[in-house]
């Protein structure tokens, strides 16, 4: 139990998670002088079920892990393919793409993927993004 007076000296130093210092870093109990609205940035928006309301269960050890509460729908229109490796793939130079996936995967297969007309198999696809990250484009 703590006091309102406890309760209001501790208020008075809290960090503030929404807000960001004059350098845009988060603030801290130190921060002081104009603070401003940090920026948001996200990858890519995953619809959940409404079972994520048992969340608060997590934190509380009710339950063991939040997979048991969320239900994942996927949209393959904005999954991580689509939304984030098929345009780098696109952005990406065909030449060095063959290059690197040689043996692996065929300038046609590439040209398919590129184009949209297909969707890789798992280890394809973790090709693909290992190939893109080692060229720089995710």
């Amino acid at each position: 139990m703590k006091t309102h007076g406890e309760v209001l000296e501790e208020y008075e130093f809290h960090p503030e998670s929404k807000c960001a210092d004059a350098n845009g870093n988060p603030c801290d109990q130190q921060t002081i002088g104009l603070l401003q609205r940090r920026h948001v940035r996200f990858d890519q928006i995953k619809c959940i079920g409404k079972e994520s309301n048992n969340i608060e269960n997590v934190g509380s050890g009710l339950e063991p892990s939040e997979k048991n509460v969320y239900t994942e729908y996927v949209d393959p229109k904005r999954d991580e393919w689509s939304t984030m490796v098929l345009p780098a793939l696109k952005r990406a130079s065909l030449k060095l793409l063959a290059e690197d996936c040689r043996g692996k995967l065929s300038r046609s297969g590439l040209i398919k993927l590129r184009a949209g007309r297909s969707r890789p198999h798992r280890r394809t696809r973790e090709l693909v993004v290992s190939v893109l990250k080692k060229l720089g484009f995710l």
